[in-house]
Protein backbone atom coordinates (compact mmCIF):
# COMPACT_ATOMS: atom_id res chain seq x y z
CA UNK A 1 0.00 0.00 0.00
CA UNK A 2 2.86 2.22 0.42
CA UNK A 3 4.18 2.01 -2.92
CA UNK A 4 0.47 2.51 -4.35
CA UNK A 5 0.18 5.76 -2.30
CA UNK A 6 3.81 7.01 -3.34
CA UNK A 7 2.85 6.60 -7.14
CA UNK A 8 -0.61 8.18 -6.24
CA UNK A 9 0.95 11.23 -4.83
CA UNK A 10 3.66 11.37 -8.15
CA UNK A 11 0.80 11.01 -10.18
CA UNK A 12 -0.57 13.70 -8.49
CA UNK A 13 1.98 16.03 -8.70
CA UNK A 14 2.55 15.32 -12.28
CA UNK A 15 -1.36 15.89 -13.05
CA UNK A 16 -1.42 19.26 -11.00
CA UNK A 17 1.45 20.76 -12.97
CA UNK A 18 0.78 19.40 -16.96
CA UNK A 19 -2.99 18.79 -16.58
CA UNK A 20 -5.31 21.44 -16.90
CA UNK A 21 -8.04 21.38 -14.40
CA UNK A 22 -11.18 19.82 -16.84
CA UNK A 23 -14.84 19.53 -15.31
CA UNK A 24 -15.76 17.83 -18.48
CA UNK A 25 -13.63 14.97 -17.59
CA UNK A 26 -14.11 15.04 -13.89
CA UNK A 27 -18.33 14.95 -14.31
CA UNK A 28 -17.38 11.82 -16.61
CA UNK A 29 -15.93 10.35 -13.84
CA UNK A 30 -18.89 11.16 -11.38
CA UNK A 31 -21.37 9.91 -13.86
CA UNK A 32 -19.67 6.89 -14.39
CA UNK A 33 -19.08 6.40 -10.75
CA UNK A 34 -23.10 7.47 -10.57
CA UNK A 35 -23.96 4.97 -13.20
CA UNK A 36 -22.27 2.29 -11.16
CA UNK A 37 -19.82 1.41 -13.55
CA UNK A 38 -16.15 -0.06 -12.70
CA UNK A 39 -13.39 2.06 -11.85
CA UNK A 40 -11.26 1.11 -14.52
CA UNK A 41 -10.83 4.35 -16.78
CA UNK A 42 -7.51 4.86 -17.83
CA UNK A 43 -5.76 7.57 -15.12
CA UNK A 44 -5.68 11.11 -16.52
CA UNK A 45 -2.12 11.01 -17.37
CA UNK A 46 -2.76 7.90 -19.24
CA UNK A 47 -5.84 9.79 -20.97
CA UNK A 48 -3.48 12.67 -21.65
CA UNK A 49 -1.02 10.18 -23.06
CA UNK A 50 -3.46 8.62 -25.57
CA UNK A 51 -4.21 12.10 -26.72
CA UNK A 52 -1.09 13.06 -27.25
CA UNK A 53 -0.03 10.16 -29.46
CA UNK A 54 -3.06 10.53 -31.72
CA UNK A 55 -2.36 14.41 -32.20
CA UNK A 56 1.49 13.14 -33.16
CA UNK A 57 -0.03 10.58 -35.10
CA UNK A 58 -2.35 13.29 -36.97
CA UNK A 59 -5.53 10.73 -36.64
CA UNK A 60 -8.39 11.30 -38.23
CA UNK A 61 -9.99 7.89 -38.05
CA UNK A 62 -9.96 6.20 -34.36
CA UNK A 63 -11.16 3.03 -33.35
CA UNK A 64 -11.61 2.19 -29.95
CA UNK A 65 -12.80 -1.50 -28.63
CA UNK A 66 -13.81 -0.59 -25.15
CA UNK A 67 -15.92 2.15 -24.34
CA UNK A 68 -16.91 1.53 -20.79
CA UNK A 69 -18.42 5.07 -20.04
CA UNK A 70 -16.22 7.41 -22.81
CA UNK A 71 -13.22 8.67 -20.90
CA UNK A 72 -10.59 7.58 -22.71
CA UNK A 73 -13.04 8.10 -25.82
CA UNK A 74 -13.21 11.97 -24.93
CA UNK A 75 -9.50 12.06 -24.28
CA UNK A 76 -8.79 10.64 -28.28
CA UNK A 77 -11.58 12.15 -29.85
CA UNK A 78 -10.41 15.74 -28.96
CA UNK A 79 -6.96 14.98 -30.72
CA UNK A 80 -8.95 14.40 -34.15
CA UNK A 81 -8.89 17.25 -36.54
CA UNK A 82 -12.64 18.81 -37.30
CA UNK A 83 -13.26 16.37 -40.13
CA UNK A 84 -12.36 13.27 -37.88
CA UNK A 85 -14.00 10.92 -36.59
CA UNK A 86 -14.09 7.77 -33.57
CA UNK A 87 -15.78 4.86 -33.60
CA UNK A 88 -15.91 3.02 -30.13
CA UNK A 89 -17.22 -0.35 -29.44
CA UNK A 90 -18.98 -1.44 -26.34
CA UNK A 91 -20.69 -4.80 -24.77
CA UNK A 92 -22.51 -3.74 -22.27
CA UNK A 93 -25.95 -1.65 -22.52
CA UNK A 94 -25.83 0.69 -20.16
CA UNK A 95 -22.19 1.41 -20.64
CA UNK A 96 -23.33 2.64 -23.79
CA UNK A 97 -25.81 4.75 -22.37
CA UNK A 98 -23.49 6.51 -19.98
CA UNK A 99 -20.90 6.63 -22.24
CA UNK A 100 -23.14 8.67 -25.07
CA UNK A 101 -24.77 10.95 -22.32
CA UNK A 102 -20.81 11.75 -21.44
CA UNK A 103 -20.25 12.55 -25.08
CA UNK A 104 -23.11 14.79 -25.41
CA UNK A 105 -22.15 16.49 -22.31
CA UNK A 106 -18.54 17.16 -23.49
CA UNK A 107 -19.73 18.18 -27.16
CA UNK A 108 -18.02 15.25 -28.91
CA UNK A 109 -21.45 13.02 -29.99
CA UNK A 110 -21.08 14.41 -33.64
CA UNK A 111 -17.63 12.83 -33.93
CA UNK A 112 -18.22 9.62 -31.92
CA UNK A 113 -19.97 6.68 -32.69
CA UNK A 114 -20.63 4.14 -30.09
CA UNK A 115 -21.39 0.85 -31.32
CA UNK A 116 -23.08 -1.65 -28.86
CA UNK A 117 -22.53 -5.37 -28.96
CA UNK A 118 -20.03 -7.81 -28.94
CA UNK A 119 -16.70 -6.20 -31.10
CA UNK A 120 -15.45 -9.56 -32.34
CA UNK A 121 -19.04 -9.27 -34.14
CA UNK A 122 -19.41 -5.50 -34.69
CA UNK A 123 -15.61 -5.28 -35.69
CA UNK A 124 -16.67 -7.58 -39.17
CA UNK A 125 -18.89 -4.54 -40.05
CA UNK A 126 -16.93 -1.71 -39.97
CA UNK A 127 -14.97 -2.43 -43.32
CA UNK A 128 -18.43 -3.02 -45.25
CA UNK A 129 -20.05 -0.12 -43.71
CA UNK A 130 -17.13 1.84 -45.68
CA UNK A 131 -15.61 3.58 -41.80
CA UNK A 132 -12.36 2.03 -42.02
CA UNK A 133 -9.23 1.65 -42.19
CA UNK A 134 -8.22 3.43 -38.92
CA UNK A 135 -5.01 5.35 -38.34
CA UNK A 136 -5.07 5.22 -34.52
CA UNK A 137 -6.54 1.72 -32.74
CA UNK A 138 -7.03 1.77 -28.85
CA UNK A 139 -7.69 -2.26 -27.39
CA UNK A 140 -9.24 -1.97 -23.78
CA UNK A 141 -11.74 -4.70 -23.69
CA UNK A 142 -11.99 -8.42 -22.71
CA UNK A 143 -8.52 -9.61 -22.47
CA UNK A 144 -9.02 -13.29 -23.13
CA UNK A 145 -9.77 -12.04 -26.96
CA UNK A 146 -6.85 -9.63 -27.52
CA UNK A 147 -5.22 -12.00 -29.86
CA UNK A 148 -8.43 -11.48 -32.05
CA UNK A 149 -8.69 -8.20 -31.56
CA UNK A 150 -5.22 -7.69 -32.84
CA UNK A 151 -5.83 -9.53 -36.07
CA UNK A 152 -8.98 -7.46 -36.66
CA UNK A 153 -6.54 -3.88 -35.74
CA UNK A 154 -4.21 -5.22 -38.40
CA UNK A 155 -7.17 -5.82 -40.61
CA UNK A 156 -8.91 -2.70 -40.53
CA UNK A 157 -5.53 -0.46 -40.17
CA UNK A 158 -4.08 1.96 -42.58
CA UNK A 159 0.28 1.55 -43.24
CA UNK A 160 1.32 3.31 -40.14
CA UNK A 161 -1.40 3.47 -38.15
CA UNK A 162 -1.05 3.32 -34.37
CA UNK A 163 -1.96 0.55 -32.01
CA UNK A 164 -2.02 0.84 -28.74
CA UNK A 165 -3.22 -2.04 -26.02
CA UNK A 166 -3.97 -1.34 -22.38
CA UNK A 167 -3.57 -3.51 -19.10
CA UNK A 168 -1.19 -6.13 -20.48
CA UNK A 169 1.15 -6.44 -17.19
CA UNK A 170 -1.85 -7.77 -14.55
CA UNK A 171 0.64 -6.76 -11.88
CA UNK A 172 3.32 -8.82 -13.60
CA UNK A 173 1.64 -11.72 -13.69
CA UNK A 174 2.05 -11.74 -17.27
CA UNK A 175 5.14 -13.53 -17.13
CA UNK A 176 3.37 -16.27 -15.91
CA UNK A 177 3.44 -18.96 -18.73
CA UNK A 178 0.75 -21.56 -16.10
CA UNK A 179 -1.44 -18.67 -15.08
CA UNK A 180 -4.94 -20.15 -14.88
CA UNK A 181 -6.22 -16.65 -15.60
CA UNK A 182 -7.90 -16.43 -19.33
CA UNK A 183 -6.99 -12.57 -19.08
CA UNK A 184 -3.28 -13.43 -18.54
CA UNK A 185 -3.21 -16.20 -20.84
CA UNK A 186 -5.17 -13.78 -23.80
CA UNK A 187 -2.39 -11.15 -23.24
CA UNK A 188 0.22 -13.91 -23.46
CA UNK A 189 -1.09 -15.23 -26.38
CA UNK A 190 -1.58 -11.17 -27.80
CA UNK A 191 2.37 -10.73 -27.14
CA UNK A 192 2.98 -13.98 -29.11
CA UNK A 193 1.08 -12.60 -31.84
CA UNK A 194 2.80 -9.20 -32.28
CA UNK A 195 6.27 -10.97 -32.22
CA UNK A 196 5.43 -13.39 -34.85
CA UNK A 197 3.42 -10.58 -37.00
CA UNK A 198 5.52 -9.20 -39.49
CA UNK A 199 3.07 -6.17 -40.41
CA UNK A 200 3.74 -4.47 -37.15
CA UNK A 201 6.98 -3.29 -35.08
CA UNK A 202 6.01 -3.03 -30.99
CA UNK A 203 6.96 -2.20 -27.72
CA UNK A 204 5.82 -2.89 -24.31
CA UNK A 205 6.09 -0.47 -21.30
CA UNK A 206 5.26 -1.34 -17.34
CA UNK A 207 3.77 1.80 -15.76
CA UNK A 208 2.76 2.45 -12.09
CA UNK A 209 0.53 5.04 -10.76
CA UNK A 210 -2.82 5.67 -8.69
CA UNK A 211 -4.23 2.05 -10.99
CA UNK A 212 -1.82 0.29 -9.61
CA UNK A 213 0.86 -1.84 -11.41
CA UNK A 214 0.53 -2.37 -15.07
CA UNK A 215 1.24 -1.54 -18.71
CA UNK A 216 0.43 -1.05 -22.21
CA UNK A 217 1.95 -2.09 -25.72
CA UNK A 218 2.52 0.76 -27.89
CA UNK A 219 2.81 -0.30 -32.08
CA UNK A 220 3.00 0.96 -35.51
CA UNK A 221 1.63 -1.12 -38.73
CA UNK A 222 4.33 -0.79 -41.09
CA UNK A 223 2.31 -2.76 -43.92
Amino acid sequence: MGELNTWSKVDGYFNSKLLAADPVLEAVLDANAGAGLPGIDVAPNQGKLLYLLAKMKGAVNILEIGTLGGYSTIWLARALPEEGRLVSLEYEHIHVLVAEDNLRMAGLDGKVEVIEGAALDTLATLEARGVAPFDFIFIDADKPNNPHYLKWALKLARPGAVIVADNVVREGEVVKADSKDERVQGIRQFVDLLAAEPRIEATALQTVGSKGYDGFVLGMVTA
